[in-house]
């Protein structure tokens, strides 16, 4: 630490704060896949599944295009001013959300062909809010991770610290699909779910936002010594030559795709299944009412799949003493397990379970891919970001399948083989190794 003093718990709960709103928008975004595909591609036929999914593929390209840039004003402008960047960018991309509302109550006649589909404007002003929140994801991202990691607060371990931030990032995530269907389309059958009523709720997101930001202007949040290097000071060699954070990369890349996929394609699945009369039902019901609110079973299932990350990484936080390289060898052996018994029995409640397992791989991959890298700390974790681009690719991939194939059961092969990968690199590829 520059301030020598022992670190205070402050810092590190403001940033699990901001992370909670991470997760909790990133599946808001994602969650929007499903009315998006009502209100928007109504009148798409050959595409609507792979349109449908380029929701998710814009937001993650953010991550693709942007990450290192946060790691170059982490190095040049520190931590905190980097942070309320972030927060400005997705101010930016919430109000572009209201804006393709707006759009469409006031040109509504304006569409663009695609193939033998006729999509609204309003659609591709929704892509670039959905981009510009990817973007903000990755930068709030690239500041948190490496500071929570390197923050020595007292009586914590690095991949306890990310264990529970990443835990706050799922208990966001949880209540977002409730948030979707029960306050922002409240009382509306997702068939009657219209693009307009977007306005309000995103306006009111954005305001808080905005608060958040001015609230974070006038906190203290300490540098953290030796994981930047200095602006003018020119690296001896590349990130990109250390063998375990290459891989680590890699390994995010094929994590962050099988854990978007399920969070944002299971309700896809589940709206199939349910057009086809085989729909999954909880305890016999087909829907299930909260508070007066129905909610349905594929908000229900993406629920349980985001709770499961978070009740995950609630447990694991208390692993202190676990080497993160076992967590993840034992979690990637019992998720490819419960995949294939998924994609053979077509059952979504099995699928949904990964989420407990998918708890703990980001806090692991992300540990031993940043092993040993000193001032190359804050490069590294910009770099280290751009793999989460796997949340855009392995949803649009599946979307096209599900199209080719004529549906969702076998396209979860793409999720088996993001496990093996991860596993490979549990066991081999953590090793820190120079590539020079």
């Amino acid at each position: 630490m520059t301030d020598k003093k022992t670190p205070t718990a402050g810092p590190f709960l403001v940033l699990t704060f901001i992370y909670f709103i991470v997760g909790f928008l990133t599946t808001v975004n994602g969650q929007f896949q499903g009315p998006m595909k009502v209100a928007f591609l109504s009148n798409a036929d050959e595409l609507r599944n792979t349109l449908t999914t380029l929701i998710s593929f814009f937001f993650f390209l953010g991550y693709l295009l942007n990450s290192s840039t946060g790691g170059k004003w982490i190095n040049r402008h520190g931590y905190k001013t980097t942070l309320m960047r972030a927060l400005g960018v997705m101010c930016g991309g919430l109000l572009m959300y209201a804006l393709s509302s707006w759009v469409v109550k006031i040109y509504p006649d304006l569409h663009v062909t695609v193939g033998t589909d006729s999509i609204p404007g309003a659609y591709f002003v929704f892509l670039f809010g959905s981009y510009l929140m990817g973007t903000s994801a990755a930068l709030l991202q690239v500041v948190i991770n490496p500071y929570i990691a390197a923050y020595e607060l007292p009586g914590t371990k690095p991949v306890q610290r990310m264990n529970i931030v990443c835990a706050t990032n799922s208990f966001g995530t949880t209540i977002a699909p409730f948030f979707v269907t029960g306050i922002i389309f409240a009382g509306v059958a997702i068939e009657s779910v219209t693009a307009d009523s977007l306005l309000i709720p995103f306006i009111l997101i954005a305001l808080c936002i905005a608060v958040t930001l001015l609230v974070t202007s006038r906190l203290h949040l300490p540098d953290i010594e030796g994981t930047r290097s200095n602006p003018e000071e020119k690296l001896e060699r590349s990130v990109w030559s250390f063998r375990h954070l290459t891989l680590g990369v890699v390994a995010i890349f094929f994590y962050v795709g099988t854990e978007v996929a399920v969070g944002v394609n299971v309700n896809l699945h589940a709206m199939e299944l349910i057009e086809k009369g085989m729909g999954p039902s909880f305890f016999g019901k087909d829907h299930i009412v909260l508070w007066g609110l129905d909610l349905g079973i594929p908000a229900l299932l993406a629920t349980l799949y985001w709770g499961g990350l978070m009740v995950g990484r609630l447990i694991f936080s208390f692993f202190k003493n676990v080497p993160p390289r076992l967590q993840l060898i034992v979690t990637t052996i019992l998720a490819t397990i419960l995949i294939i018994i998924a994609i053979i029995s077509n059952n979504l409640w099995v699928l949904v379970s990964v989420g407990l397992c998918h708890s703990v791989m980001w806090g692991c991959i992300f540990t031993l891919a940043i092993d040993k890298l000193g001032k190359y700390t804050s490069k590294a974790s910009g770099v280290f970001m751009m793999g989460v681009f796997g949340g855009a690719v392995f949803p649009v991939l599946q979307g096209i399948l599900a199209d080719a194939w004529g549906g969702w059961q076998w396209t979860w092969v793409i999720a088996l083989v993001c496990e093996l990968f991860m596993l490979y690199y549990a066991l081999h590829g953590y090793k820190p190794k120079s590539l020079q």
